[in-house]
């Protein structure tokens, strides 16, 4: 299996609906549709007979098929062999047959990072910290992390035996395995098994995380959200951070949470007519203020939702412009069986009528932060945010443990390290408290976003420039010992000893007519051209190439 094949499907697993049949779409099909396959046939047939060695004719399949995809120029459309289903399903639906724990490697032993909630693992007494240090007597350590993960996996219903080592004594546990529903909504810390959701019992501020959207994700929101309004919320943080996106479906449901009327989203493609979604008034939750986190790793669902209720102003957005995957997916089945095909079939338009989707050549794409709200956090500041996410996620022994809420922003950016999550909630105790939402910041969003963007591009070109000249510096430490009459001839444009800065580049057409003269600026022009689609041409009069 070429690793090409392998597709980012655990990584990115926004689908926009379930996995259905092949069927015909209304796209004009040619009258011979065979005709199409005819020299792929041909050239497998000859391949297959007269090769100099046996073939790979399923690795060639394969690769075929990654050529017609790789056409599209579209990272979301993805070929799913039969060997991925079942981690592709575990990853979309959040459901999987285990023990129930997140674990990580630490020093080089799996650990327990925690049990989950109503899994085996926590029922059969499995704490934070502990070492897995065999699974059926067999040894983890040194063996990869998957392995240990795959091996606690299973069929439902039968047993695993897990070797704990916990403060220097190690024990047994029979464990047995069921079907784990992941758990896609969470508060803002633990509180035992269960999460505690007010994040600022002064005011009443509620806060619910959304990891990702799939089947249960609606109704752990609407749980969650009921059981905020028991304790008496005035207003609530909906963090859609570093989520990916997952079921269309589940997104629209949930902002026909919060809007009673009007336009949620509307989806087009070529093979689709406009289809507009518009929110209904059945059970539309109280108007009490929202305000919305999202960032650059806030993806597709994630966008459907929070553009639905930042276009209709019923709520305000906080963080950074969103990642600007705005596609409607849906997952074939082959009728060969040999696999299925994640296809992305329409894009995603918000109320506002903005396309979600980011292109190579946008400038607008995504979900930005609303006035007053932009707040760009940076590396390691997040990561401060993240390990202080993790330390709350975590069930302990006893269930009084970790921090307490304090009052207002302050606490919020000094214990939980989150500047966003602080602006979240300083402009929700303004809205509470006086009416109007208070500004955490008074950048201007539109400059503020594009001026990030360039940024990371630049930073992302600065990484590749470098690596191309410690590249570089191999080459000639390597060229140094090679012998000197195997060296390759290395590929020039410019004569050896020529100063380019200060000259000027002469772009002419395929008339001889000159649109375009650039200044050259410093050293370095000839690495840029050596991978254009240009060749030497000899000029006139010139007696050196």
């Amino acid at each position: 299996m070429s690793r090409k094949l392998i597709p980012a499907l655990l990584a990115s697993t926004t689908i926009g609906a379930l996995v259905i049949t092949l069927a015909p779409t209304n796209a004009a099909a040619p009258s011979n549709p065979y005709s199409w396959f005819e020299p792929l046939v041909d050239i497998e047939r000859i391949i297959a007979d007269r090769y100099v060695e046996d073939p790979d004719l399923e690795e060639m399949q394969l690769q075929a098929i990654q050529g017609m995809i790789e056409a599209l120029d579209d990272p979301y459309t993805e070929f799913i062999p039969n060997e991925y289903l079942a981690d592709f399903d575990k990853s979309v639906r959040g459901r999987y047959v285990g023990i129930g724990a997140a674990v990580n490697m630490e020093d080089g032993e799996v650990t327990i990072v925690t049990p989950l909630d109503d899994s085996p693992a926590f029922e059969a007494g499995l704490m934070a910290g502990d070492k897995i240090v065999a699974v059926e007597g067999e040894p983890t350590i040194g063996h990869p992390i998957d392995d240990t993960i795959e091996k606690l996996s299973g069929e439902p219903g039968t047993q695993v035996m897990v070797t704990i080592r916990r403060a220097g004594e190690t024990f047994d546990v029979p464990i047995v395995r069921r079907q784990i529903v992941t758990r896609t909504v969470s508060g803002w810390k633990r509180v035992g098994e269960d999460w505690d959701y007010i994040i600022d019992p002064a005011h009443q501020i509620g806060y619910a995380r959304v990891s990702q959207f799939n089947g249960t994700t609606p109704t752990e929101l609407r749980s969650a959200i009921d059981e905020m309004q028991a304790q008496g919320m005035k207003g609530l943080v909906l963090d859609l951070r570093f989520n990916p996106g997952g079921l269309f479906a589940a997104a629209t449901q949930m902002a026909d949470f919060f809007l009673d009327s009007g336009l949620i989203v509307k989806t087009r493609g070529r093979a689709h007519p406009e289809q507009p979604i518009f929110a209904t008034r059945a059970d539309t939750l109280p108007k009490f203020p929202v305000a919305v986190i999202v960032n650059q790793q806030s993806a597709s669902a994630s966008e459907v939702l929070a553009g639905a209720l930042r276009d209709s102003d019923r709520a305000i957005i906080v963080g950074t412009r969103s990642f600007g995957k705005g596609v409607m997916q849906n997952v074939i089945a082959l009728p060969s069986g040999v696999g299925q095909l994640k296809v992305t079939e329409q894009y995603y338009y918000g109320p506002s009528g903005k396309k979600i989707q980011r292109d190579d050549e946008s400038t607008e794409w995504g979900v930005d932060p609303s006035e007053g709200f932009y707040v760009p956090m940076s590396n390691a500041q997040i990561s401060d945010m993240l390990r202080m996410q993790r330390d709350n996620a975590v069930i302990r022994e006893t269930p009084g443990n970790g921090p307490t809420p304090g009052v207002g922003a302050d606490w919020i950016r000094t214990d939980l390290k989150d500047l966003q999550l602080a602006a979240a909630v300083q402009g929700l105790i303004g809205k509470i408290e006086t009416g109007t939402w208070e500004p955490a910041s008074d950048a201007v969003v539109a400059d503020s976003v594009e001026l990030e963007e360039l940024e990371r591009l630049q930073t992302v070109r600065e990484r590749l420039l470098r690596d191309m000249e410690r590249i570089q510096r191999r080459i000639s430490a390597m060229s140094s010992v090679a012998p000197e009459d195997q060296l390759p001839e290395p590929e020039s444009i410019v004569p050896e000893g020529v100063n380019l800065t200060g000259g000027e580049i002469e772009i002419r057409n395929a008339d001889g007519e000159v649109v375009s003269k650039l200044r050259i600026t410093g050293a370095g022009v000839e690495r840029w051209l050596v991978d254009a689609p240009v060749e030497v041409v000899k000029p006139e009069g010139a007696g050196t190439r």
